[in-house]
């Protein structure tokens, strides 16, 4: 094979997986302000469990009060992530198995995250997610999480 074509697969490749990688977004057509109507607010069938964190402050980037922390987090079916903020608390969700919906306060509709696709919450973002499959949801969670707000994902599972 000649380097030319080398570099076209691979950037074909490349593209693929690109477009796979990326989770479901509201579509166009659905952006609009939803305040989420009767948004639960307790979790129901969550297992949330911290695997690691680094503590910020120490770090050359001297956030105070901050962890990078890494979570593995199942959702069974039928189960809850209760309505939650990202004001301050930025994070990727990495979908290891499963679908799951998230109602976004973004979104006039439920957002469908597939296995092998990874969600971005950021500032502004408000919602809740639901498994409403008939197999458990497996998710890895990177977030920067700020121990001193009380109502941290973790203080709520």
């Amino acid at each position: 094979m000649n380097q030319s074509t080398f570099r076209q697969i691979t950037l074909a490749a490349a593209l693929a997986l690109a477009g796979a990688a990326h989770a479901g977004v509201c579509p166009a057509d659905k952006v609009a302000a939803n305040d989420l109507p009767g948004a639960p607010t307790a979790p129901v069938g969550v297992v949330d469990t911290e695997l690691a964190s680094i503590d910020l402050a120490r770090e050359n980037v001297k956030l105070e009060q901050r962890r990078l922390r890494l979570r593995h987090m199942t959702i069974a079916p039928g189960g809850i992530v209760p309505m939650h903020s990202h004001e301050d608390r930025p994070a990727l969700i990495m979908v290891n198995s499963g679908e799951i919906y998230e109602y976004n306060s973004k979104c006039a509709v439920p957002i469908l995250h597939k296995a092998g696709e990874t969600a971005r919450e950021f500032m502004g973002t408000k919602h809740w997610w639901k498994n409403t499959g008939s197999v458990q949801v497996d998710l890895t969670i990177g977030d920067i999480v700020n121990d001193k707000k009380p109502a941290t994902m973790e203080k709520m599972m």
